[in-house]
């Protein structure tokens, strides 16, 4: 099937930076949309930023122009640029792909573990 790793979160201050990665491996056929969900403690999980097919972005009102989402297909792996970070920023990022694995009928969603991303003031 498919595993997603992510890496990159950590501590840092208001108004710094962090990159995070999310490459994917195993018996993939192909990949389509992948996309980062943040969860804050007590809160639901919610979108931060969306790549579909290559060439469009969406993104979360509250991340628009700090956060850039992009792709490295070659490797499999997507990226999540962060600038400016607010602490409100804080939480448990997930990378999440649509894909076809070799023993998925149809293309599937599927998580990685997380990683945390603290923000302090």
């Amino acid at each position: 099937q498919v595993q997603l790793v992510e890496s990159g979160g950590g501590l840092v201050q208001a108004g710094g930076s962090l990159r995070l990665s999310c490459a994917a491996s195993g018996r993939i056929i192909s990949i389509y949309n992948m996309a980062w969900y943040r969860q804050a403690p007590g809160q639901q999980r919610e979108l931060v930023a969306r790549l579909i097919n290559d060439d469009s972005t969406s993104y979360a009102d509250s991340v628009k122009g700090r956060f850039t989402i992009s792709r490295d297909n070659a490797k499999n792996t997507v990226f999540l640029q962060m600038s400016s970070l607010k602490p409100e920023d804080t939480g448990v990022y997930y990378c999440n792909v649509i894909a076809n694995g070799v023993d998925d009928r149809f293309p599937r969603g599927y998580w990685g573990q997380g990683t945390q991303v603290t923000v302090s003031s």
